[in-house]
């Protein structure tokens, strides 16, 4: 009970915050020219103030260092200790990277290096990394070598950082999207009693949801990236306690609480790869672009993307529970099988890959109308 009121101050001290902060960002970004024009690429038509990002990492450290004195004596192992110095050490690079690049656009291999630098200061700094994974079908957790667990934990803090900037496309979309993660992120804690992982989401979702009242559309600043990087960047290091130490969440669990912006990049790459583009080249063939295109409003495409990160979400959830069960990896094999067919079925529906590639859609009519004709022959 107390370290429930405990966690609850924590959130209402960083909603504030970032109700405060956000307002003095948008003066800053203003005063020092980190702003974001329109193009032909971006959906906003006026000039807008970016490093918004600002607001929630300032409320996410100020509610972190207001809440400290107050922390029981025990309730914080120093597995957890560990995982909050890395968090705000690596995040702290992090934005200080964002807001450069926010400022004065870094280039895409300057941003690469900030990011490894960040994901190393985690993984060799502070020891947190992916060293234990429970695959289906195997047996319970199984512990993995230091030379594949380093690479791959900083492989898996860099791509997740990007794939939360790449759908930073719409007003809200990546702070809510972000938002729903954290917050499938703090139930599945909350239910493995990660004193640490509740405390930080609790006090990383005051923060998002305070940035949202001025974010969400019509927004009155960008996150940029200052925001989309340290958003990513802490859903990187919080997801990893789906492979941390915990037999009851399997491999594919992490994958399933950032649904959205892992398959909206992987869809990317692979458009891009079918178009014979570079991999890293812009576009506005995102899923976001393409539900606009649909005659979807700004405001109701985000509500989708928020809709498919909470169906995700719960998918994350019930994935670690049933995991527990006898028949579980085969339940976990037929949920990836069905999540995918999805997933496929909707990115040729929507044309997120090609408008006019519909392999899967077209392999189906040509079935069910071989189907039929079967039927009429027999008739």
């Amino acid at each position: 009970m107390a370290q429930g009121i405990l966690y609850g101050i924590g959130f209402i001290i960083s909603l504030c915050l970032a109700l405060v902060l956000t307002p003095f960002v948008i003066k800053l970004a203003y005063k020092i020219g980190a702003i974001d024009k329109p193009n032909h690429r971006k959906v906003h038509t006026r000039i807008m103030p970016r490093l918004g990002g600002l607001g929630i990492y300032g409320a996410f450290v100020g509610a972190y260092f207001a809440l400290k004195p107050f922390i029981p004596d025990g309730l914080l192992r120093q597995y957890d200790t560990n995982l909050i110095n890395a968090l705000l050490a690596g995040g702290s690079i992090i934005v200080i990277i964002g807001a450069l690049d926010d400022r004065f656009e870094l280039s895409a291999k300057v941003k690469l290096l900030g990011q490894i630098a960040a994901a190393c200061v985690v993984v060799l700094g502070f020891g947190v990394r992916i060293d234990l994974i429970n695959i289906p079908f195997g047996q319970s957790m199984q512990p993995i070598e230091s030379w594949v667990s380093i690479p791959l934990t900083i492989l898996w803090i860099v791509g997740v950082t990007n794939a939360i900037n790449l759908i930073d496309g719409l007003d809200g979309l990546a702070a809510g999207v972000s938002g729903i993660a954290i917050g499938t992120i703090l139930v599945m804690s909350a239910v493995m009693g990660f004193a640490s992982v509740i405390l930080l989401c609790t006090l990383l979702l005051g923060g998002v949801i305070g940035f949202l009242v001025y974010n969400f559309h019509p927004a009155k600043i960008f996150m940029g990236d200052t925001g989309s990087l340290f958003l990513g960047f802490a859903l990187a290091t919080l997801s990893m306690l789906g492979f941390k130490q915990v037999a009851i969440v399997s491999f594919v669990t992490p994958l399933l609480i950032i649904g959205v912006p892992l398959s909206d990049t992987f869809f990317a790459i692979v458009r891009r790869w079918v178009n014979k583009k570079p991999i890293f080249a812009p576009d506005k063939g995102h899923l976001h672009h393409c539900l606009r295109e649909l005659g979807f409003s700004h405001r109701r495409t985000v509500l989708i993307i928020y809709g498919i990160a909470a169906f995700f979400g719960m998918c994350a959830i019930l994935q670690s529970t049933i995991v527990q069960s006898d028949a579980g990896n085969w339940i976990t094999f037929v949920v990836i099988l069905i999540l995918v067919f999805v997933l496929q079925i909707g990115a040729e529906l929507i044309g997120i890959v090609d408008k006019s590639r519909r392999p899967v859609i077209n392999f189906i009519q040509r079935l069910l109308l071989r189907t039929e004709q079967s039927r009429s022959n027999n008739n």
